[in-house]
């Protein structure tokens, strides 16, 4: 009996250190598999550049060879950390396919040595494609006060594999605006050209328009420059998609530690809503994984196929960090309203982009 115990307990851990692996025999049948490629990521952006499927996550956990900053290495800042594990998340890698099923990895597209106020906790890259230039939103230092600095910065590059360089020398958003944490930013182009930024932790959510060289926020006319949009049930993460002339906020729900991490969203007729939560979309299946969350869409050009983008935890594995991207497919009804995702093992199909196409 002791013996089958510790079988089981070396099956488990053996699977917890390698479940963030794909599985080659899924991708041998032209899938993306889930994960759709290996490590421990999560909130990851996705987007399109030119023919090219992208993906912008954060670096939830180290694997593979890893040394840790030594203590007396530590900045003033770093030491301030309320979590050491931030102080692992210095960085940011991205991903790149031309199939959803083959990705190639671009290592520290953007790296804290390039921000000269960053000290831990890089999360939740933005991406947008606009004036020749390719634009990284970020969020840094997970301030939990006005007292600390740090916040959403924006890094800037030529190319989309980086390197990204701090296009401010400081935050964009510094300061807590009608209670919302400045993380978890999401950039968004209107059709008419304009772009808002979406943000919010703390459970709350404000957006804000960006001047057209994207590296300011500009003033609502009623003189205000952040507006509060916060619908039920909203905790951090907000993406906003436009389809059919429909304005959709989703926004993530729950702790992002636990198993009920989920998704949820709002329909509206405008960028400022109102956003009234209509339902969940994402959430954890027992018999998949668990802590489904903080997501991206994907629109694929020249048709109404449209990818969700997501972390999740693998069955079993209590580490909170331990997140892994993953992809699969988001179908709306006739009347506009988006279908619960059905989390997958298999992923999305094999897909290649032909239209050309820049965000």
């Amino acid at each position: 009996m002791n013996k089958i115990i510790i079988l089981l307990l070396l099956s488990l851990s053996l699977t917890m250190c390698f479940a963030q692996k794909p599985n080659p025999e899924i991708k041998k049948k032209g899938l993306s598999g889930n994960p759709i490629f290996e490590g421990w990521y999560a909130d990851p952006e996705g987007t399109i550049y030119g023919k090219e499927y992208w993906v912008f996550p954060t670096l939830s956990d180290v694997y593979g060879d890893y040394k840790p900053i030594e203590e007396k290495d530590l900045t003033a800042r770093q030491k301030l950390t309320i979590n050491k594990d931030y102080l692992k998340q210095t960085y940011l890698d991205a991903f790149s396919s031309k199939d959803l099923v083959t990705w190639k990895k671009h290592s520290h597209v953007l790296d804290i040595k390039d921000i000269s106020w960053a000290a831990f906790a890089i999360w939740a890259p933005a991406t947008m494609h606009a004036n020749g230039k390719y634009y990284l939103f970020f969020g840094a230092n997970d301030i939990q006060s006005d007292k600390e600095y740090g916040g959403i910065g924006v890094a800037v590059s030529d190319k989309p594999e980086g390197p990204y360089k701090d296009a401010l020398g400081k935050p964009l958003i510094d300061k807590f605006h009608n209670g919302a944490q400045p993380i978890d930013q999401f950039v968004f182009r209107d059709d008419d050209g304009q772009f808002y930024i979406y943000y919010g932790g703390w459970r709350h959510c404000n957006m804000a328009k960006l001047s057209n060289d994207l590296l300011s926020i500009v003033p609502f006319s009623d003189g205000t420059s952040f507006k509060e949009i916060t619908p039920e049930q909203y905790v951090e993460g907000p993406f906003m998609i436009k389809r059919n002339g429909k304005y959709y906020l989703m926004w993530s729900e729950g702790g992002w530690t636990g198993p009920n991490y989920s998704v949820a969203y709002a329909m509206a007729d405008s960028p400022y809503g109102p956003f009234k939560r209509i339902g969940k979309i994402l959430q954890q299946d027992p018999k998949v994984a668990t802590g489904a969350g903080h997501h991206s869409v994907i629109h694929i050009p020249g048709t109404d196929d449209w990818i969700i983008v997501y972390h999740r935890r693998p069955l079993g594995d209590k580490n909170g960090n331990h997140r892994e991207t993953c992809m699969d497919k988001l179908v709306f009804n006739p009347d506009g309203t988006i279908q619960p995702v059905k989390v997958t093992f298999e992923g999305v199909v094999k897909k290649k982009i032909q239209n050309n196409f820049k965000k």
